[in-house]
């Protein structure tokens, strides 16, 4: 009796009057394998409609499948069977297929209304992954546009259950709680220092030692799994205890070793990544030793790249792992955290939506005829920035056209079932009869590295993969080593798998692939990954097409390659590390890309020679191939680029004499008392130039051409003939005096314009002189025999009421010989000491 099968019959009433559900039940509960079983016969489930169950992990979807067959006494393919990438174990009698997430997106594509299938699970829910989004948005859409009565159930043990019922028009959440057997929890007393294996491997043995039953322990990745498992045997494992690695790279046997009951006499030690983390259980676990860690992949839209990063795992995520302690008796789980360390995980994972590569889910939605994803209805909606840069490199690969509609390209793509880069490459490939090649390449991509990452020496050739894969093919598993190169065989067993069947499944012979295509990895590569084609700036480093910069941490031959294209990139600072990458010619990307290529024209002013550049400039992306001077470039934007130029640099580059000068502070003058004359300030200048000064810079494209301008005859052109004669009789440059002398108006201030002149050749003058039309006086600078100032004024007629007479006994005291009247309005103006008689 498991603690599930008290629920079922709720569970059973809840789907005969409704179309949803959800059900969260802790870990061990029995949900994964009872409930299918339970629900199979049914009403609204007649002999012709099928259970389909979503897994996460291909490990969890065949254990599952089998053990819900072995409980009906019957092998996986009659009753129950499964589905995951290429491996198929089901018959015409099947009624509960089993299958991974992508397998549902396939078929919904397939068959949109799910002809044949009368409820669909999505089990452990939870673990969020793109494909379980797609998946149940996808079914949510099909269930109201074709099929009402299609039943969906959401099942986890962990879930944010509140939300996904919203998601699910109310659906009704049913919870089963409780788990079979007690587990004891344990923490650090303090956080680990140092690498993360050393205490796991410490506290292995310690279990060992300590306790009874076999171990499960969970590490971050393949890497961490083969330093403990080195370190266990560095350390002298006990002869009774046998270590079973459990990862994704490991063929369905290995991985069936694993989680198979342990040989009599025999401790197991299991060392998995997450695949274990849900839906499992292993015959003899009674020990969970959890170092808390998790590798997960993160998207950068604005690098258009994904790195994997290690983190710290989430509750739900420690609380599943915990879970595999107490599957079948009481049990204990190690958590290499400290207490309080537990209160600061994260309730839940970040759903991969928000961090992963959405192009795949863009073709995806693309093939299902969706433009938006506002149109589908999801728990987390796709990241705005993230989708953008997918559509952005479909339409790039062909796959989507400018309306972001799916092209027969597109979905030919969709078809292969590969990241759309890699498949796009393989369809490249076949025009070129290269198919075998990339068949290797798209392999060899979509795993992890074949070279482990602590050799000696690091290579990022992507030709150096392609030749021992090559090699390995042909001296099968004692090959461990080539190159100097120290290997992940297990990892090269599952290349060469996925080599067989991407040639098989597209009609190449196994030995299609020679030796002297090695020299088309370049521009396959470049198929796959067109907005990393890179071009060298200096030895080791270089600028990406999408303007991003890069480098090769290490002096390698390609260090010096003209033109490259990286594969796979740190993401990490400025510029990101180039991780693998594979060298093309420029021949290559001329005969390739030529569609992609563009040419500019620009035409723009050149602040450090002071003159209007025009170029031609053939580019892909950033990179530029040739940068050429433009011979006859068109007048009219040579000319709007040195008007900009003159914007930039300001009107002192014109060549203003004196006249112009003052003829432009003479017109503004006026404008100031009048509206209707020009406006001719530097502002009002420079916002006009292509009014004023454009028709007289056709053929100048420099700061000397700008030097032959006749200035003055320019701005005087702005004046109407009228206003002309009026200008000299208004805005005069020079005032006549009492004494008859022409004094010079100065106009620097266009406000405030003035005269300097003597005092004495003032006398008789009552009024302060006026210009322009009299509505502006002027401000006279009174200035002594010796032409020094002695009085500002704008108001000559109160100056000689009340201040002359103290500046008369100040002047005459130092220039007593000079004619100092007492009555200045009746005096005799004169420019010299005293008036001629």
């Amino acid at each position: 009796m498991l603690p599930i099968d008290s629920l079922l019959p709720a569970l059973k009433d809840t789907l005969r009057s409704r179309n949803s559900a959800v059900l969260v039940a802790a870990p061990g509960a029995g949900k994964t394998t009872r409930i299918p079983l339970a629900l199979m016969d049914e009403p609204w489930l007649d002999e012709h409609k099928r259970i389909v169950m979503v897994e996460p992990r291909r490990l969890a979807t065949r254990s599952a499948a089998r053990f819900m067959a072995a409980a009906l006494g019957q092998q996986a393919g009659e009753t129950v069977g499964y589905r995951v990438k290429r491996d198929t174990c089901i018959s015409a009698h099947t009624r509960i297929e089993v299958i991974t997430e992508g397998i549902l997106t396939r078929m919904l594509q397939t068959d949109p209304s799910l002809s044949g299938i009368g409820l669909v699970i999505f089990d452990e829910f939870h673990e969020r992954n793109l494909h379980a989004d797609l998946g149940l948005a996808l079914c949510l859409q099909s269930q109201a546009m074709f099929r009402e009565e299609l039943r969906i159930l959401v099942m986890s043990a962990t879930l944010d259950d509140q939300s996904v019922a919203a998601l699910l028009n109310d659906a009704p959440i049913l919870r089963s709680e409780g788990r079979v057997f007690p587990i004891e929890t344990r923490y650090l007393p303090r956080s680990v220092e140092g690498r993360i294996e050393q205490a796991v491997a410490k506290c292995v043995f310690q279990a060992l030692k300590e306790e009874q039953g076999d171990l499960m322990v969970f590490l971050p990745g393949v890497g961490e799994i083969r330093r403990v498992e080195s370190l266990l045997n560095s350390f002298g494992l006990d002869k009774g205890a046998r270590i079973y690695p459990l990862h994704g790279t490991l063929s369905p046997e290995a991985q069936d070793r694993a989680i198979a009951p342990a040989i009599a006499g025999i401790r197991k030690i299991v060392l998995t990544t997450s695949i274990a983390e849900t839906s499992l259980t292993v015959e003899g676990v009674r020990i969970v030793i959890d170092c808390g860690l998790m590798r997960v992949p993160r998207f950068s839209p604005r690098t258009g790249m994904s790195r994997l990063e290690t983190i710290p795992i989430s509750k739900a995520s420690a609380d599943q792992r915990r879970g595999r302690a107490g599957r079948l008796g009481p049990g204990l789980c190690i958590r290499l955290w400290t207490e309080q360390d537990d209160h600061r995980l994260a309730l839940q994972g970040t759903p991969e939506i928000l961090e992963a590569d959405l192009a795949p889910l863009v073709l995806e939605l693309a093939v299902w005829g969706v433009s938006s994803p506002q149109e589908l209805q999801w728990l987390d909606a796709p990241p705005k920035a993230a989708y953008q840069q997918a559509t952005e490199l479909l339409r790039q690969l062909g796959a989507l056209n400018s309306e972001e509609r799916i092209t027969a390209h597109g979905r030919q793509l969709a078809e292969i079932g590969l990241h759309p880069r890699l498949a796009h490459m393989i369809v490249r490939a076949d025009e070129l009869k290269l198919g075998g090649l990339a068949c290797e390449l798209a392999a060899l991509l979509n795993e992890r590295d074949i070279i482990q990452k602590d050799s000696d020496v690091f290579n990022i050739d992507l030709r150096l993969r392609v030749e021992i894969i090559r090699r390995y093919a042909r001296e099968g598993k004692s090959f461990e080593t080539a190159f100097g190169y120290n290997l992940n065989t297990n990892l090269c067993r599952q290349v060469l798998i996925e080599i067989q069947h991407w040639k098989t499944t597209r009609g190449y012979s196994l030995n299609s692939a020679k030796q002297d295509d090695l020299e088309a990895i370049g521009i396959l590569l470049a198929f796959a990954y067109p907005d990393r084609i890179a071009a060298r700036k200096a030895a080791g480093r270089y600028l990406l097409r999408n303007g991003r910069g890069a480098y090769l941490a290490e002096m390698q031959q390609l260090s010096n390659a003209d033109y490259l294209v990286a594969a796979e990139l740190d993401d990490k600072g400025v510029e990101s590390r180039i991780l693998l990458a594979a060298d093309l010619s420029f021949r290559d990307l001329e005969q390739h890309f030529q569609d992609q290529f563009e040419l500019d024209t620009p035409i723009s002013w050149d602040h450090d020679a002071l003159s209007v550049k025009a170029r031609k400039i053939t580019r892909l992306g950033a990179i530029i191939f040739r940068d050429d001077p433009m011979h006859k470039p068109p007048i009219e934007t040579m000319t709007n680029a040195l008007i900009c130029g003159i914007v930039e640099e300001g009107l002192g580059i014109l060549p203003w004499t004196r006249a112009a000068r003052q003829l432009q502070q003479r017109i503004e003058c006026m404008y100031l008392s009048d509206p209707d004359w020009p406006e001719v300030s530097e502002l009002a200048l420079l916002k006009s130039l292509d009014e004023w000064l454009a028709p007289h810079l056709q053929g100048k494209r420099n700061r000397d051409d700008l030097q032959k301008l006749q200035l003055f005859d320019i701005i005087q052109s702005m004046l109407s003939w009228d206003q002309r004669r009026e200008l000299d009789a208004f805005a005069p440059t020079h005032l006549t005096v009492p004494s008859g002398s022409h004094i010079p108006i100065d106009y620097q201030d266009p406000t405030a314009p003035f005269v300097a002149v003597r005092l004495q050749e003032m006398f008789g003058q009552a009024e302060t002189p006026r210009i322009a039309r009299g509505r502006m006086v002027l401000t006279l600078h009174l200035l002594s025999p010796a032409q020094r100032p002695v009085q500002v004024t704008r108001d000559l007629a109160s100056f000689w009421r009340n201040a002359y007479f103290e500046v008369k006994k100040d002047l005459k005291g130092r220039y007593p010989k000079h004619y100092w009247p007492d009555d200045p309005l009746h005096a005799l103006p004169t420019n010299r000491a005293r008036p001629r008689v």
